[in-house]
């Protein structure tokens, strides 16, 4: 992939990491009762996924003039949410991984951002049971009123990924 990036354009402008997952019996569980096995994978594909793909893109990265990474996060990172288990783990993995991998590629001029919005409902988020709970909850108690719609963090990242968030890295 990134070898057709480089014969076509040359370069990469940004990055959007938005990979997640973790075993549907590791969510339902307590998270004291997680496999070793499933903890691996929810690391590996939620957090270790952003390394991987951050290595990979950096060469091409560094021939922007703004070059970008940003992922997607979420609450649970740093909150106890029902049901969210080992993948608030994996999130706390990500959210640590964008300082990191900051620290590691601001030398190279790659701005490295994470993204952690409140509730959406998705097809990764219908694999949370209480899922709909966490909805109406958020809804009454947020600020707005309202739940962040998947347009609220569209705009979020169009902000990150251009010239007005040029000096923000590692948040």
């Amino acid at each position: 992939l990134f070898a057709a990036i480089d014969a076509t354009f040359g370069r990469l402008d940004f990055v959007v990491h938005a990979a997640a997952f973790a075993d549907r019996e590791a969510l339902s569980k307590p998270y004291s009762e997680t496999p070793r096995e499933a903890f691996g994978v929810a690391l590996d594909v939620s957090a270790y996924s952003l390394v991987a793909l951050a290595r990979r893109a950096a060469p091409l990265l560094e021939r922007s003039v703004h070059p970008r990474i940003i992922t997607l996060s979420f609450l649970g990172a740093e909150r106890v949410f029902p049901n969210y288990n080992v993948m608030g783990v994996a999130k706390a993995a990500l959210e640590a991984s964008v300082r990191y991998l900051a620290a590691d590629l601001g030398s190279r001029g790659i701005v490295v951002n994470g993204i952690s919005a409140g509730p959406i409902k998705t097809l990764a988020a219908s694999g949370v049971s209480g899922f709909s709970d966490f909805l109406k909850t958020y809804a009454s108690r947020a600020p707005l009123g309202r739940n962040i719609t998947a347009a609220d963090v569209a705009d979020v990242a169009a902000f990150l990924l251009g010239p007005g968030s040029r000096a923000m890295t590692g948040q």
